[in-house]
């Protein structure tokens, strides 16, 4: 027998058991989903705070929330609807 069909033959013993339909395992961790939400909220807000104090206004910090706040969730959509497939 050769190295590499002993390696193959390693190899395939140590992958689990392919999720059948009617698995409830998790699809992914949760708490990449809060990390998507919660960056998308720091980073639009920093970016609409900074615009705010650039252009003299004071709504563009509560607009970069929102529009963070719905590219997390989003990105979280994305992200889970893709580990289904």
């Amino acid at each position: 027998m050769s190295a590499a069909a002993s390696l193959r033959g390693a190899m395939a013993r140590d992958l689990p058991p392919p999720a059948g339909p009617d698995d409830d395992s998790p699809r992914g961790d949760p708490w990449n989903a809060v990390g998507y939400i919660v960056a998308g909220v720091v980073l639009y807000g920093l970016l609409g705070w900074a615009l705010d104090e650039w252009l003299g206004t004071t709504f563009l910090v509560a607009i970069g929330i929102l529009v963070g706040a719905g590219f997390g969730i989003y990105m979280t959509y994305a992200r889970f609807n893709k580990a289904d497939q």
